[in-house]
């Protein structure tokens, strides 16, 4: 019974080669100076100390990350320009602070609005398309009085308080006289109807 497989001597293991030492890297040369001793290193500048001006023609290096770059003088004759304002400083062209007006910073004064002149020309229109109320007995005459008389004391209040809106509390007061003199109207001949009709009929 044997077997091919089997090593005839199977005690003894197999061994690999020994493998080869890598060459060991050679040491750079030192810088030597004349007479053989090593040289020193240049060091490195002091911090903040300047560094010379290149050779006349050569390309100027980019400063460093951080580094200020210093500005030219100006030429001669020229004005020198303003630095840039401190953080927080106001300028001149800042808006005021709130709550001030306007005027003292851009020139024209803000203007009032004409609120009691803009109010009788609402009131006006608003009794001259709710006339038609008037055509109910008495009562229409009596509620068509109420927006246009408003209208036409608004109107005069606007008037006197605010003569530069013209136009709105005129047009306040001819749409308020023309709407109370349509209630009036209505009253007058709803009363004269009523005293008219005979008695008979209630």
């Amino acid at each position: 019974m044997s077997d091919s497989n089997i090593p005839s001597n199977p005690d003894v293991p197999h061994v690999p080669d020994v493998p080869q030492v890598p060459d060991v890297p050679q040491v750079p040369d030192i810088p030597r100076d004349e007479q053989g001793a090593p040289a020193a290193p240049t060091p490195p500048p002091a911090y903040g100390a300047p560094t010379p001006p290149p050779a006349y023609g050569a390309p100027t290096p980019p400063p460093a990350y951080g580094a200020s770059t210093p500005t030219p003088p100006p030429a001669y004759g020229a004005s020198t320009p303003t630095p840039p304002p401190v953080y927080g400083a106001p300028t001149a062209t800042q808006a005021p602070a709130y709550g001030t007006p306007y005027s003292a910073s851009y020139g024209a004064p803000i203007a009032k609005q004409p609120i009691l002149s803009i109010l009788a020309l609402v009131a006006g229109v608003i009794g001259l398309l709710g006339s038609p109320i008037v055509f109910l007995p008495i009562v229409g005459g009596i509620l068509g009085l109420f927006i246009p008389a408003a209208a036409v004391v608004l109107g005069f209040l606007g008037k006197s308080k605010e003569p530069q809106a013209r136009g709105f509390w005129l047009t306040g007061l001819i749409t308020g006289f023309i709407g109370v003199g349509m209630a009036l109207v209505s009253i007058v001949i709803w009363s004269v109807f009523f005293a008219t009709v005979p008695n008979s009929s209630f």
